[in-house]
Order: C-alpha cells, then sequence, then structure tokens
C-alpha cells in the first residue's frame, strides 16, 4: 500500500501530460487538414458562383491541395504504424551512393524550380544493409526541407563517406537555418521554425520525425547543426558492416517520444 501511494502522483502526472499530448495532437491534425480542405471548398465553391471558371487552372489548384492531403494522410499512416510497432522494415544489401543519387534525380524538379542547386558527392560503392524505400524516404525529407529552406542562387549538397564502422550521410544547405533555441525540437511532431506553416516552407510537420524513426531503425542516428541565416547540416550515421551478414528478414520499428 505504501509502494502504491508513493507512484500514484507520477502515474497521475504521466496520464495528465498523455491526455494534454493527445490532444494537442489531435488539434494540430485537425489544423492541417483543415488548410487544405478548405481551399479545395473555396475553389469549388467559387466555381459553383461563377467566380472560378472551370479550366486548367482550376483543375491545377484542386490537384495541388489534393496532393497535399495524400501526403498529410500517408505521413499520419506512417506515425500510427510506428506507434503501434508494425511499421517495417525489408532490409537487403543497398548500394548506398545509387540510392542517394536517385534521391537527387527525384528531388532535381522541386530544386530547379525553386532555383537552387543541388549536388551530390557520394562514395562510390558504399554497399549496406537497408531497406532502400524507407531510407530514401528519410534522405528525400532531408534534401526537400532543405530545397524549401534555401532561396533562388542558394545550393543544396549531398554527400556520403565512409569513416570507420560506418558510413556518414550530410544533406547541406545554404538557407535560412535554425535557432538554437528552436534546434532542439526540430525533431519533434508538428513544430516548425517557420511559424507562419506556408506553403513553400511549412511542410506537414511529420517530414523530420519519421525521418528520425527511420534512421534509428536502420541502427544509425541523425543530428543537425545551424547557423541562422548562413545555412543548416543535416547528418546520418549508418552502421556500414556486412551486408551479407546481415539477416533480411523484416524488423519492427516503434516510435520513440518526440524529441
Amino acid at each position: 500500500l505504501q509502494l502504491r501511494c508513493h507512484f500514484a502522483p507520477d502515474f497521475t502526472e504521466r496520464r495528465v501530460q498523455a491526455e494534454s499530448h493527445r490532444k494537442a495532437m489531435i488539434s494540430d491534425i485537425a489544423h492541417e487538414l483543415r488548410t487544405p480542405l478548405g481551399n479545395i471548398r473555396g475553389w469549388l465553391e467559387a466555381a459553383e458562383d461563377g467566380v472560378a471558371a472551370p479550366g486548367e487552372a482550376l483543375t491545377s489548384s484542386l490537384l495541388e491541395e489534393a496532393l497535399l492531403l495524400q501526403h498529410i494522410i500517408d505521413d499520419l499512416r506512417d506515425l500510427a504504424a510506428a506507434d503501434a510497432g508494425q511499421f517495417r522494415l525489408r532490409q537487403e544489401p543497398t548500394r548506398l551512393d545509387e540510392l542517394l543519387r536517385q534521391v537527387a534525380h527525384a528531388q532535381r524538379p522541386q530544386a530547379e524550380a525553386a532555383g537552387v542547386q543541388l549536388e551530390t558527392r557520394v562514395t562510390e560503392d558504399a554497399e549496406l544493409s537497408a531497406d532502400p524505400a524507407r531510407l530514401r524516404q528519410a534522405v528525400g525529407n532531408l534534401v526537400s526541407n532543405a530545397i524549401r529552406h534555401t532561396l533562388p542562387g542558394g545550393a543544396v549538397t549531398v554527400t556520403c563517406q565512409r569513416a570507420g564502422s560506418e558510413f556518414i550521410i550530410e544533406v547541406v544547405d545554404t538557407g535560412s537555418g535554425i535557432s538554437q533555441d528552436d534546434l532542439p525540437r526540430i525533431f519533434d511532431r508538428f513544430w516548425r521554425a517557420d511559424k507562419s506553416r506556408n506553403r513553400r516552407t511549412g511542410g506537414s510537420g511529420f517530414g523530420l520525425p519519421i525521418t528520425r524513426q527511420l534512421v534509428e531503425a536502420h541502427g544509425g542516428h541523425i543530428a543537425v547543426t545551424s547557423v541562422p541565416c548562413s545555412g543548416s547540416v543535416f547528418t546520418i550515421w549508418l552502421p556500414a558492416g556486412d551486408p551479407s551478414s546481415r539477416v533480411p528478414d523484416p524488423s519492427t520499428l516503434r516510435a520513440g517520444e518526440p524529441g
């Protein structure tokens, strides 16, 4: 009985914190979904009232909002799967140099549209055991964020090198940077350095938390350094090892607490 009384306050406090966190997440999710849905409704009502003419411009706007909704829903699904312990990796021998070039190729249209130079400098024949789709997702999130936060004329560089028993991937940008006060929260769910949540720099608020979970699921870790107005460097460390010695069975990823 004494032990029960001793631990009861801690248990009650954790329940209060969990409930507060749940309410905050529901509010944030509602905000994320409300914006694109409100835009879609606005465009459709404008078309119905004859204010906006049906045509290519209207279709493009509706498609953009629908794609944003799909992106948010996909990210929510990934986080829910991670929280439930149902997020699985399908590991196989993976050429890291090829994977990073694929990421750069996929992100190049976004970079060109933003007027940002995108470069890759990778170690040849870098091979490790990984889930290539999930690892592309993790690095792609970093590159996409870097492009969004870099002004026209700037650059984003993806590098990879081996250092002892690890591969080190860096995504370096010449963008707006992150304040020292904001750095500890950069991997929190829904958090943004850009409080305005504008379309160009806002993102969905899920990309970096998912990236951290994916990196940790591969046995690695991730960190960021930044100087406001000078750019940021996101660094991923992944165990090199011997791909042939890894068992390629799916491994389960469980979500960690927000950092």
